[in-house]
């Protein structure tokens, strides 16, 4: 069966946001194009880690001769996006997730696949020792952005990230808003 792509090239928007209180928040990936939304349900730290590996390419692509793709320093006031999602209705939790240039077109792209549930007693035991399971995608999302709306995607992500639970500056775990009690220090080995 053909994977299933929702492809968007140049989108209306492209953002991660958050449905639900701090503690509890489901992070989304949503892109839009006209009344066309996918939204792709990820971790916290999937959105982090985007936003920082979005900005490395950004950032290294600046240092070119000139700096020949436009690449901005900081987020095109107005390309900043703090909207709240547009309606949710998950297309699929992401697993894995690639991110690329294009210089074709002088866009990034994103790829988000969705996270494959492998029943591990329906595979063969060298199969399994080897390490060669492949599972092919149902569906996918496909996402080509130029550099400006990358730079103010990465800006709002790293924004809802860090909106979340404060962190405990002893022990450096999230605090809930109904009290917060460290936990106790891992046993030292005494050796």
């Amino acid at each position: 069966m053909p994977t299933i792509v929702h492809e968007f090239v140049w989108p209306d928007r492209v953002v991660v946001g958050t449905v639900g209180r701090p503690g509890e928040r489901t992070f989304y990936l949503q892109v839009r194009t006209r009344a066309d939304v996918v939204s792709v349900a990820l971790e916290k730290e999937q959105s982090a880690l985007l936003a920082e590996k979005i900005d490395e390419i950004l950032d290294e692509l600046m240092t070119g001769d000139g700096n020949p793709f436009s690449v901005p320093t900081t987020t095109p006031i107005e390309l900043v996006d703090n909207e709240p999602l547009d309606r949710v209705d998950e297309q699929f939790r992401t697993g894995a997730m690639s991110l690329g240039w294009d210089p074709s077109t002088a866009q990034i792209v994103i790829e988000a696949y969705p996270l494959v549930e492998v029943d591990l007693e329906q595979i063969d035991d060298d199969v399994l020792e080897a390490g060669l399971i492949e599972v092919e995608a149902e569906e996918m999302l496909l996402v080509r952005i130029p550099v400006g709306t990358a730079r103010a995607f990465a800006k709002r992500t790293r924004e809802i990230v860090g909106a979340g639970r404060p962190i405990c500056p002893l022990c450096g775990t999230p605090m809930d808003a109904g009290g917060h009690i460290c936990p106790p220090p891992a046993d030292l080995d005494d050796n």
